[in-house]
C-alpha cells in the first residue's frame, strides 16, 4: 500500500501562456509572448530583464490596466481566499475593480505621478480605505496614521495633512506603500519601487518590503532591471527578454548557475561596488593639468523664511582625461555644485575656473566663450531634449550658437559624431520620443561633445536606464574620453557606476565635501561614518552575501 498522496499547494497566482499583443498601424504586435509562471503566498517572485522585455506590462495586464489598443490572451489565476479562484485575463471591470487594492496592492515607480497633486496625501489614502471597508471618518484617519506609521513615516500626522509635493520621493513612496497594502492585499505588485530613489532611501524601502513579507505574509510579484534588489528580495527569478521567458529559477540558482547566456550577459553588465575601480586600473594618477578647480564655492537659495546653503565651502579639481566622481543623497548639493561649475546658477562665494578663466569674473560675451568648453550631459534626456526638434538639429545647435561654420559643415560634424556614438545613421532625422531611452542619452551625449569640450559634466547619465544599457553608455563615455581627453566630472548616487568609471571620487553631504581621494581608497576604507553609510545601503548582486548582511544587521530576519 502507497503513501496517501499529498495534495499540491494552490499557488495564490497561476499565470498561463499569458500573451500580450498591441494593436499598431502596422498590425499586431507582440509585447508578451505565452508565458508562464506562478506566485504562492508569501513568495517574492522577481520578473527581471531590460526595458521592452514585457515586465511592466506583464503586470498591468493582471491589473486590467493596459490600453484599449492591449489584446491579453491566455489565463492567471487569482486563488480564492475562500473555494476556487478568479480569472484575471478577461474579467470584467466590475471583477477587477474588488480586485484592485483588496487582493492585489500595486507600486510603481514614480510615486508623484500615481498621487493626485492637489489631495492631501491622507485624504487619498483614506479614500482607498473606504472603498473596501466602510469606515467613519474618525475611523478612517485612524488607519489612516496606523498605515503611515506602518511604512516608517513617524511624523504621520504631518504627512497626512501634507500634499505630494511638499514630500521627498521616498516619503512619497513610503505613502504609495501604505496606500497600497490598506486592505490587506494577499500579493503586492510592486514594479520599479525604488529605481528612481538614491541608496539609503532605496535600503529603506526595501526593509520595509522585507517587513511585510514577514509581518503579514505577503506576497510580492517584484518588477525591477536592479539585480541588486532582486538579490535581496526574491525567492525565485523569471529572466524575460522580448516578450519571452529566458530563465528561471530560485535567486541562487539564476545568480549562480545561469543557464542563458542572455542571464549571464545581464549579470555580466551589472556594476559592483566590490570589483575593480577605475583608479585601480590606470595606475596611480599622472600629475594632468586641471580643467576645472573649484575653490571654497559656496551656492545658497533663498527659501522663506530661511536660506539654504545647497554648497557650503566645496573645492575639487578635474584633471584633462580623468573621471572625478561626485556622489551623495538626494539634496546633498551635488547637482547644484554641477550647474555651478557650468555657470548655469550663481556661485555666492569662492572661485570657479574652467580651462584657465575663473567663470565667476568673466562677462557675458567671455563667459558664453568658456561655456562653449563644457559639456553638460543631464539625467533625464526626455527633458533636456527639445521633443518637436529632429535629433540632427538638437545636436547642432550648440555649433549654430557658438560657431560660424556652414551649414554644410554642421551637418557633417553631427553625422559623424551621431556615428561615434554608435546610433543609426537615419537617426538625425528623428524626433526624440522615437528613440528608447538609451539612444536618447547617447544624443545628449553627442550634444555634450559637439563642441569639442574641455570638461563634460555629466549629472546622473545612467540612473533611469537598465544595466545592459547603463553599461554601454558607460563604455562609451570611457571611449569618447579616451579619444578626446576632456576632463569629466561625474555626478551619482550609484556608488557601485562610479567605482567603475572615476579616479578620483568626492563624498558630499548636506552641501560639504565630507570625504575625498582615490576612488578605491575611499569607497574600499572609507573613514567617514556618512561614506560607511552609502556603502552599507547598497544591495550586493549577490543573493548570499545579501542573506548574510541582513542577517548579521537584523536577528529577526531569517
Amino acid at each position: 500500500m502507497g503513501h496517501p498522496s499529498v495534495a499540491p499547494e494552490v499557488p495564490l497566482l497561476a499565470v498561463r501562456k499569458l500573451g500580450i499583443d498591441f494593436s499598431t498601424d502596422a498590425g499586431l504586435r507582440t509585447a508578451v509572448g505565452e508565458i508562464s509562471f506562478t506566485v504562492s503566498s508569501g513568495q517574492v517572485l522577481a520578473l527581471v530583464g531590460e526595458s521592452g522585455s514585457g515586465k511592466s506590462v506583464t503586470a498591468l495586464s493582471l491589473l486590467g490596466l493596459l490600453p484599449p489598443t492591449a489584446r491579453v490572451r491566455g489565463s492567471a489565476v487569482l486563488a480564492g481566499r475562500g473555494p476556487g479562484g478568479t480569472e484575471l485575463v478577461g474579467a470584467n471591470s466590475a471583477t477587477l475593480r474588488a480586485i484592485r487594492g483588496s487582493r492585489i496592492g500595486s507600486v510603481f515607480q514614480d510615486p508623484f505621478t500615481a498621487f493626485n497633486p492637489v489631495m492631501r496625501v491622507g485624504a487619498q489614502i483614506a479614500e482607498a480605505v473606504t472603498a473596501h471597508a466602510p469606515a467613519r471618518a474618525g475611523e478612517a484617519a485612524a488607519r489612516v496614521l496606523a498605515l503611515l506609521d506602518k511604512v516608517g513615516l513617524r511624523d504621520a500626522q504631518r504627512i497626512s495633512r501634507a500634499f505630494p509635493h511638499e514630500l521627498s520621493g521616498g516619503q512619497l513612496q513610503r505613502a504609495m506603500i501604505a496606500l497600497a497594502i490598506s486592505a490587506e492585499p494577499d500579493l503586492l505588485v510592486a514594479d520599479e519601487p525604488t529605481t528612481a530613489l538614491d541608496v539609503t532611501v532605496q535600503a529603506g524601502i526595501l526593509d520595509l518590503l522585507h517587513e511585510l513579507r514577514r509581518d503579514i505574509g505577503m506576497a510580492i510579484l517584484l518588477i525591477t532591471h536592479d539585480m541588486g534588489v532582486a538579490a535581496d528580495l526574491a525567492d525565485d527569478i523569471v529572466v524575460l527578454r522580448h516578450g519571452q521567458i529566458m530563465e528561471d529559477g530560485t535567486a541562487e540558482e539564476v545568480f549562480f548557475s545561469p543557464q542563458s547566456g542572455y542571464t549571464r550577459e545581464l549579470l555580466g553588465a551589472v556594476p559592483r561596488i566590490d570589483a575593480s575601480s577605475a583608479s585601480e586600473a590606470s595606475g596611480p594618477p599622472a600629475s594632468a593639468e586641471p580643467v576645472a578647480e573649484v575653490r571654497d564655492v559656496t551656492v545658497s537659495y533663498h527659501a522663506r523664511p530661511h536660506k539654504v546653503m545647497a554648497v557650503d565651502g566645496v573645492s575639487l579639481i578635474v584633471p584633462a582625461g580623468e573621471t572625478v566622481g561626485l556622489v551623495g543623497e538626494s539634496g546633498s548639493g551635488k547637482t547644484t555644485l554641477g550647474k555651478a561649475v557650468a555657470r548655469l546658477v550663481p556661485a555666492a562665494s569662492g572661485s570657479i575656473t574652467v580651462a584657465g578663466r575663473d567663470l565667476r569674473t568673466l562677462g557675458h560675451r567671455d563667459l558664453r566663450a568658456v561655456q562653449a568648453k563644457i559639456g553638460f550631459v543631464f539625467q533625464n534626456p526626455t527633458d533636456s531634449l527639445n521633443p518637436r526638434a529632429r535629433i540632427g538639429a538638437i545636436v547642432a545647435e550648440p555649433l549654430r550658437l557658438h560657431t560660424s561654420l556652414p551649414r554644410a559643415e554642421r551637418q557633417r560634424r553631427v553625422e559623424e559624431l551621431l556615428d561615434r556614438v554608435h546610433l543609426p545613421a537615419d537617426a538625425a532625422g528623428r524626433f526624440p520620443h522615437e528613440l528608447s531611452g538609451g539612444q536618447r542619452q547617447r544624443v545628449a551625449i553627442a550634444r555634450a561633445l559637439v563642441l569639442g569640450p574641455r570638461l563634460v559634466i555629466a549629472d546622473e547619465p545612467t540612473s533611469s536606464l537598465d544595466v545592459a544599457v547603463q553599461a554601454t553608455i558607460l563604455r562609451l563615455i570611457a571611449e569618447l574620453q579616451a579619444e578626446f581627453g576632456f576632463g569629466c566630472l561625474f555626478i551619482s548616487h550609484d556608488l557601485a557606476v562610479v567605482r567603475q568609471v572615476s579616479q578620483q571620487v568626492n563624498v558630499m553631504s548636506a552641501g560639504r565635501i565630507v570625504e575625498s581621494g582615490p576612488t578605491d581608497q575611499v569607497l574600499s576604507r572609507p573613514r567617514h561614518h556618512y561614506t560607511q553609510t552609502l556603502l552599507a545601503s547598497i544591495p550586493l548582486p549577490d543573493p548570499r552575501r545579501q542573506r548574510a548582511r541582513r542577517a548579521t544587521a537584523d536577528p529577526a530576519y531569517s
